[in-house]
């Protein structure tokens, strides 16, 4: 093999990785100050905010699928996800029940009428579409439930950056020191060494934030932030693989290309719908 051609490959790589990661980094500069807003204003303004990344996202789902040659219910979809964040900020969890039966209904009914109609995908469409709105729509809404809490404010503050502190400690660790795959088939570069170095910054990011947090919300501790960490660094890594898991099936690395560096709305909220989820039910089973 040439030398000089291998040389100018390997050039050519390490250029596009400082341009992903320079572009990563200009977009993350612009998404922390415009999340911390919001989450900062709260009410009607974080719940809008919430519901326009998560109908994003879930444009990003249906175009997924809709380029794989399936057909998930676009309205149906969409719909179903908004009114369950309203609803979600409304009324709690009351009338979530009523929302999911009226969208599993009419999904049914739109995918058998298409059936009938010669769609021959409209069961597994069928189970997409539900899919949807169960992940992005259910899940989603526990963003709206955790800032609803009281001082929820600073628990969302406390939940979401810690995530965030979990993927930095992962990339950081697993870029110099992985060497063991940990899900060659859904995400190839994701080792456990940087599964590790995940949980590690997780334990230390979650007790420092909830040492900071504390002084504004006495409920929040170092200890809340620890346990917090731990559980977030641990589990929250899957929400990562599943997402991976819901493109790999298709060759696709990213949702979209609307974040530059960091690829769609899907891949940047991956983690943290677990992360709320999770989160809102450890805080109020036994931190409130």
């Amino acid at each position: 093999m040439n030398v000089t051609a291998v040389t100018v490959g390997y050039q050519i790589a390490m250029s596009e990785r400082n341009i992903s990661l320079t572009q990563r980094l200009l977009t993350t500069a612009v998404i922390i100050p415009v999340g911390v807003l919001f989450i900062w204003l709260g009410t009607w303004f974080f719940v809008f905010f919430i519901i326009i990344i998560l109908a994003i996202a879930g444009w990003e789902y249906w175009h997924i699928y809709q380029q794989a040659g399936y057909s998930p219910n676009a309205p149906v979809l969409f719909s179903a996800i908004i009114v369950l964040a309203l609803t979600r900020h409304l009324y709690g969890f009351d009338g979530s029940d009523l929302i999911l039966s009226i969208a599993v209904l009419i999904a049914m009914a739109f995918h058998t009428i298409s059936y009938e109609l010669g769609r021959n995908t409209s069961s597994v469409d069928f189970g997409i579409t539900l899919g949807g709105i169960l992940y992005l729509g259910w899940l989603g809404s526990y963003l709206i439930s955790l800032r609803d809490l009281p001082n929820g404010l600073w628990w969302i503050m406390l939940a979401i950056p810690t995530v965030g502190i979990v993927d930095a400690g992962a990339y950081s660790i697993g870029s110099r020191f992985g060497k063991n795959k940990m899900a060659p088939r859904v995400s190839p570069k994701k080792t456990w060494e940087g599964y590790l170095g995940g949980i590690l910054f997780g334990l230390i990011g979650g007790a420092l934030l909830g040492m900071i947090w504390h002084l504004q919300a006495p409920e929040i501790t170092m200890i809340n932030g620890l346990l917090l960490g731990a559980v977030l660094a641990v589990i929250t890594p899957l929400g990562d693989l599943g997402e991976s898991m819901l493109k790999r099936q298709f060759n696709i690395k990213d949702s979209s290309n609307l974040l530059p560096g960091h690829g769609g709305f899907m891949d940047r909220i991956d983690s943290w719908l677990w992360a709320a989820c999770i989160s809102y039910y450890l805080i109020t089973w036994f931190f409130l």
